[in-house]
């Protein structure tokens, strides 16, 4: 992928949610994972979490006009706004959305190929640590103020915690071997493929595994990763 501070024009599976109105760069600040009032370049990425640490979506944020857009995964257009209306409250804003734009990915191919989660991958709601400290490392600001979910994923920043279910990206001869291999280990829970993409010959996939599967021995037609 292109570096942060410029993505790329991408396919148009994304939707732009335009949050304008005088307290919309507050309103953001509080909502979002990325700080938004530092100094650097834009574009930036960031993430919408619930109130208990969960990503409800990734996306791209840029400066408008009297505000910020946020460039979503187009799946998880309703369950982003359905999250910032809920905190809206008496915030003097608007909040407008515009379907099929273009997004910071050319594809989804190549956002699985890069590692980078989806609204395959956000369906899970799991804390930000799951998706991978670049994840993290590209969409939390830890010195920023208070943000809705902060109280889980800095707390396991602290500490260094590792969480136990873990975003891969595997290579198989089919998605049915990668998926097995992904639920082989651990207890149930949010394991397989979550999207996947031909790549040369074979599947290039993206998935959840318990943090176990790592000192399993993966059999010789597939390959995994954890995405770091």
């Amino acid at each position: 992928m292109q570096d942060d501070s410029a993505p790329t024009q991408g396919d148009r599976d994304w939707c732009a949610l335009r949050v304008v109105g005088e307290d919309a760069v507050t309103f953001l600040q509080s909502q979002v994972s990325q700080d938004l009032e530092g100094d650097g370049a834009w574009p930036r990425w960031t993430a919408v979490l619930d109130p208990d640490g969960t990503v409800v979506s990734a996306g791209v944020l840029k400066p408008v006009e009297a505000g910020l857009e946020l460039v979503v995964p187009d799946a998880t257009h309703d369950a982003v706004l359905a999250r910032l209306n809920r905190f809206r409250l008496r915030a003097r804003l608007t909040i407008t959305s515009q379907r099929e734009v273009s997004g910071p990915y050319p594809s989804r191919v190549a956002a699985i190929r890069d590692g980078w989660p989806g609204a395959e991958e956000f369906v899970a709601r799991l804390v930000a640590q799951s998706y991978g400290s670049r994840f993290v490392a590209r969409t939390v600001s830890f010195s920023k103020g208070c943000f809705t979910g902060q109280e889980l994923v800095g707390r396991l920043d602290a500490r260094a915690s590792s969480v136990p279910w873990r975003l891969m990206r595997a290579r198989g001869e089919s998605i049915e071997a990668i998926d097995a291999f992904l639920r082989s280990a651990g207890p149930a829970g949010p394991s397989g493929v979550t999207s996947s993409a031909p790549d040369d010959g074979g599947i290039l996939a993206l998935g959840f595994a318990h943090r176990t599967l790592l000192t399993v021995e993966p059999p010789s037609a597939v390959s995994v990763e954890a995405l770091a």
